[in-house]
């Protein structure tokens, strides 16, 4: 029988490895084990309940958080968006008279409860009749306020949605800014808002 005397090639045509790998292909058992996380059934109903309702809060923790912090993926439709996060840093980067016209009528009005003298709730009455009318008279501010607002966005995002987001402006600006939602991530005055540690 006829033997094939030819000389085995030095270099193997087909390469065992990859050039550049440096290490072998790991087993499919291998690669899903290390994708795969120890998980522990319940041992009971009242078990999985618990860890539901632990899992629930933790993911409302997170969603609460994020929806303070302006994270765009856990706002709310009517925060979403470039030109509703530029009204909200205009209306917070500047100080509004009448954000503060609504607690201070609250204020007075609690003033007036109060058993002080005759005389004291008398002033206190007095006030609180005039300041009402004040704030009346403030409030078409806000309507002023949210055209420029509409018109700084304009200029800023041309060819965007501004539907709604001159009231939007103006009713954050009738807030109280610690209890603004999102929270303000501008100082008065434009500066940021520092990080807390």
């Amino acid at each position: 029988m006829p033997t094939d005397d030819s000389p085995v090639p030095v270099a193997d045509p087909k390469p065992h490895a990859t050039p550049g790998k440096g290490r072998p292909t790991p087993k499919r058992s291998e690669s899903q084990g290390r994708r795969r996380m120890p998980m522990t059934a319940p041992s009971n109903r009242k078990e999985a309940y618990r860890l539901q309702r632990d899992r629930d809060k933790t993911a409302r923790l997170r969603e609460r958080e994020g929806r303070l912090r302006g994270d765009e993926r856990y706002l709310q439709p009517r925060d979403r968006g470039p030109v509703r996060k530029f009204a909200r840093d205009w209306v917070d980067s500047r100080r509004v008279p009448w954000a503060y016209a609504l607690p201070a009528i609250l204020a007075l009005l609690i003033l007036t409860v109060i058993p002080f003298p005759t005389e004291i709730r008398a002033f206190f009455f007095y006030i609180y009749n005039y300041s009402v009318p004040v704030m009346v008279l403030l409030l078409p501010l806000s309507y002023f306020m949210a055209l420029r607002v509409k018109k700084a966005a304009a200029e800023k995002f041309p060819g965007e949605n501004l539907k709604g987001v001159g009231f939007y402006a103006a009713m954050r600006a009738l807030q109280m800014r610690p209890l603004r939602y999102p929270k303000p991530t501008v100082r008065p005055g434009g500066a940021p808002v520092p990080p807390k540690v």
